[in-house]
């Protein structure tokens, strides 16, 4: 599976890869306890309702290890 912040943080969270990028950049994501309401949304919808909280540059870094992938 290809992987990106288009990706459901479901679909990130069920890879051990991809949850590590997405830990690395924002730590305790995984285990933040209403990750689950955030699951069926894109991280990139995330990002935008975190506003700037998440900035454009680290959306653009976990994008990149993402699609290394």
């Amino acid at each position: 599976m290809a992987y990106s912040i288009q990706s459901t943080v479901n679909e990130l969270m069920a890879s051990d890869s991809a949850k590590a990028i997405v830990d690395r950049y924002l730590p305790g994501a995984s285990s933040h306890p209403r990750i689950a309401l955030a699951g069926g949304m894109r991280l990139a919808t995330v990002a935008q309702l975190a506003g700037n909280l998440l900035p454009q540059e680290t959306l653009d870094k976990i994008d990149a290890e993402l699609r290394s992938l």
